[in-house]
């Protein structure tokens, strides 16, 4: 398995491998096929050697892993990023790091499952992030970002969409949704945009006036 890359940088987004739940080869083969720039997490990096995946770096803070840095360095063409501190997690890290080099947005596998709490705190960390790079978790299951101010698309009839709000998100509108919502506000761990769905196939639009509003595109 391998990532062909290609594509000019910085026209395509990147590509981050976590260290959650592995998504099903043929949803990796798709990122690797079109993703110019690939980063590992350390704590991933045994699971994507045995895969036979190519990549650019790994990067993290190396206390959990067998792979000694120098066996790392051993393999060519790869950048190694030691990046130990522990104020941020190593997703952070990955982010700043891709700020850094003026990459614009980066695509995000093997962040959600297993472990709740950074399933949890990965979703958080992509709206923290948001000012500065557009960054898109993706599963066998689940596409979640952050959304603009404006946000339209072309959906199919019945696609789940949900809304959450990081915090507080003010004045939503939507449109082409089955329960539209109209100058309404939600908040985290008060109210919730779950499983609502496109009413037609069509355009589904979606405006807020304030906050982190966090769109999900589900599948059963």
């Amino acid at each position: 398995m391998s990532s062909h890359h290609f594509v000019k940088e910085h026209q395509e987004p990147a590509l981050i491998i976590a260290n959650g739940q592995a998504c099903s080869t043929n949803l990796l083969e798709q990122f690797l096929e079109w993703s110019p720039y690939v980063i590992v997490l350390d704590g991933a990096i045994e699971k994507v050697n045995s895969l036979g995946i190519k990549y650019d770096v790994v990067l993290g803070d190396f206390d959990r892993i067998n792979y000694t840095l120098d066996q790392l360095a051993e393999q060519p063409n790869i950048e190694i990023i030691h990046a130990p501190d522990q104020n941020k997690t190593d997703l952070e890290k990955a982010l700043d790091f891709l700020i850094e080099k003026g990459q614009k947005s980066v695509n995000i596998l093997w962040a959600t499952g297993y472990r709740m709490d950074h399933t949890f705190n990965n979703i958080c960390t992509i709206g923290k992030y948001s000012p500065k790079i557009n960054a898109i978790l993706f599963d066998d299951y689940s596409k979640i970002c952050v959304l603009p101010k404006v946000f339209i698309k072309y959906y199919a009839k019945g696609q789940i969409i949900s809304l959450f709000a990081l915090g507080e998100v003010t004045d939503i509108e939507t449109k082409g949704l089955l329960y539209n919502l109209s100058k309404e506000c939600l908040k985290i761990a008060d109210r919730s945009g779950t499983s609502n769905e496109s009413a037609e196939t069509g355009i589904v639009e979606i405006k807020h006036n304030s906050g982190i509003l966090v769109l999900m595109e589900c599948n059963d």
